[in-house]
């Protein structure tokens, strides 16, 4: 063996199955292949309407952590996503959201689209869904147009958010910091602006979820990933 190895050739051979070996634990890491998620659940919270690629994208990136995901929604038997400007492919709903319940749950996703939320925030029970999650300090992600549920909960006086553009001035009338960065991370609440920041987005929910609830009335803590 000790011979092979002083080979060119055996070394070049070596050091080769090592780069591959890192390529592709770098690949199952950036996937979420490492379970951090196992055990936990997560509610995606969705009406029709919901933009396609955040709900399909961060839900492939839960399920590969580890995560148990379902759909909540107050459609019935299956919700409506939208995409490239007409309805895309449904999802099938797990559990109603009249029978959904905070303790179900450990985490909360809250995809964008402007239909979507528009319509969960004239929901009262989905509207007080969302408000007890942030209460009791189970990590939240919205993404886009998300945050408007947020808003109505009002949950985020004092919190450090960013969103699609358009929300900034209600953020901040409702007492919120808005900022525009790819992602915002304040003590288990991650925000994000668009599908184009899905990646950065993905990193921070996952990173959040894994950490847990922060507990009720956890001070502001904000860092960009």
């Amino acid at each position: 063996m000790r011979d092979f190895l002083l080979q060119p050739i055996g070394l070049a051979l070596l050091l080769g199955g090592f780069a591959l070996g890192a390529i592709a634990l770098g690949q199952n890491a950036g996937a979420g292949g490492n379970e951090s998620l196992k055990g936990k659940r997560v509610a995606i919270l969705v009406a029709d309407g919901f933009e396609h690629s955040e709900l399909f994208e961060p839900k492939k990136a839960l399920d590969a952590a580890g995560a148990k995901t379902l759909i909540v929604s107050p459609e019935q038997n299956q919700v409506k996503s939208w995409k490239d400007k007409d309805w895309g492919e449904p999802i099938k709903v797990d559990v109603p959201l009249s029978t959904a319940k905070l303790e179900q749950f450990d985490a909360l996703l809250l995809p964008g689209g402007v239909m979507n939320p528009d319509k969960l925030r004239t929901i009262p029970e989905a509207v007080q869904l969302v408000k007890a999650f942030v209460k009791e300090g189970k990590p939240v992600a919205a993404i886009c147009h998300g945050p408007w549920i947020l808003v109505e909960a009002d949950v985020v006086r004092g919190r450090v958010l960013t969103s699609w553009p358009s929300l900034q001035t209600d953020i901040r009338n409702a007492g919120g910091k808005w900022t525009d960065q790819e992602v915002a991370v304040d003590a288990g609440l991650v925000t994000s602006r668009k599908p184009a920041d899905i990646p950065a987005f993905n990193r921070a929910m996952i990173a959040e979820f894994a950490q847990g609830p922060y507990g009720p009335g956890v001070p502001n803590k904000t860092v960009k990933p």
